[in-house]
Parts: structure tokens; sequence; C-alpha cells
């Protein structure tokens, strides 16, 4: 038998919660995303898409509209995703499968969440309760960097995520406005983006207007 690295440690109960919360993300990585990496060899799992995000807020802040506290934008960025742990990853273009996920991602924030001690199961459950509600500068270019960056890898991997799963022009223009909420330099490389690949017959659609 395998002994539990936390449970079986006789460990202080603090620091046991903590460990046990640490261990439980390792489950981010068998979340499969839609959208392939760059090189077009596999989907993206969601614990790389959050690394990859907090990357580009400790990159990217000094394009923020507003002022970023930057470690707070990195760890709701680290965080905001986790839900889908319990919930799976509800697909962008399915309006329906994100209605449906609402409620189910509630419910995974308070388990896992609540797997830490209640100080910071409360701090870093309105982290990502900020993040959702984009109530906040951090929370606007946080939510801007999570719209860009699928993007970015769909156009530099020749489409493969948008044409797997039949997403055309329009929807995928749809993500500038959410970009512009944070960054109007980042919403014009979503322009960008949309406008290059459909030039480059990757993405179905006329360019935008």
């Amino acid at each position: 038998m395998i002994r539990h690295p936390v449970a079986d440690a006789g460990l202080p109960e603090r620091l046991a919660r903590q460990l046990e919360f640490c261990l439980e993300l390792d489950r981010v990585k068998q979340v499969l995303r839609r959208n392939t990496l760059t090189d077009g060899s596999r989907r993206e799992n969601d614990a790389e898409h959050l690394w990859h995000v907090a990357v580009m807020a400790a990159v990217l802040a000094e394009h923020a509209d507003e002022p970023v506290d930057v470690a707070r934008v990195m760890t709701m960025l680290l965080l905001h995703d986790v839900v889908e742990i319990d919930a799976g990853d509800a697909f962008l273009y399915d309006a329906v499968a994100r209605a449906a996920a609402v409620e189910k991602e509630r419910v995974a924030a308070e388990r896992i969440f609540g797997l830490l001690p209640v100080d910071q199961a409360v701090e870093l459950r309105s982290l990502w309760e900020e993040f959702e509600q984009r109530s906040t500068a951090d929370a606007r270019f946080a939510r801007a960097l999570d719209r860009l960056q699928p993007m970015l890898l769909n156009a530099a991997g020749g489409g493969g995520g948008w044409r797997d799963n039949g997403v055309v022009a329009t929807q995928v223009a749809a993500n500038e406005a959410v970009v512009a909420r944070g960054s109007a330099s980042l919403a014009a490389v979503a322009r960008a983006v949309v406008d290059g690949a459909v030039a480059d017959g990757i993405l179905p659609g006329p360019l935008a207007p």
C-alpha cells in the first residue's frame, strides 16, 4: 500500500490542509482544453494554460489600461480554472455548456477552496470570484489575458483548435471586447490575430468590419 504523503504523515492540521489542497491541484493537469499547443501536437491542459497566462501577466502588465497589482493578477490567473477539476472545461463557444457550468463551478469552488484553512479558503476563493465578476482592474486585465492566450495559440498553431471545433471568425472576434476592458493595446492584438487568421484561411469567415 502506498503511504499517503499528507494524511499519514502526522502533520499539524493547518499544514496538512494546505498540502492536501496543493495535491488536489495536480488534477488540473488532467483537464484538457479545446485549443492545441502552438506546434499542433496535442491539446493544451488547464495547468499549462494557468502557467502561461500567469507568465503573460508578469510580462504584459505595462499594457493594462488601469494600474494593476501584478502579484494579485498572477494569483488570480493561477487559480481561475481550478474549479474545472470538478466542473470540466466548458467550451468558450458553447453557450449552453457555459450556462450550465455556472452552478457546477460554484459547487466546485466550495469544495476545492474548502480544502484550505478557513482564512486562506476565503482569501483565494474571493480572488476566484473577483475574476469571475470582473469587478476590479486586476480582474479585467486577468480576463483579457485569459481570452487572448488561446487566440494566440490557435493562430500560431495553424487554427487547429478552431477548425476541429467549427469555430468561425465572428465568434473569435467577440473576444476583442473582453480584452478591451483590460487593455486597448491587447485588444488591437486580438483584432490583428483574427484578421490575420481569416486572411491566411485558418479561420472561416469574413474579416471583421
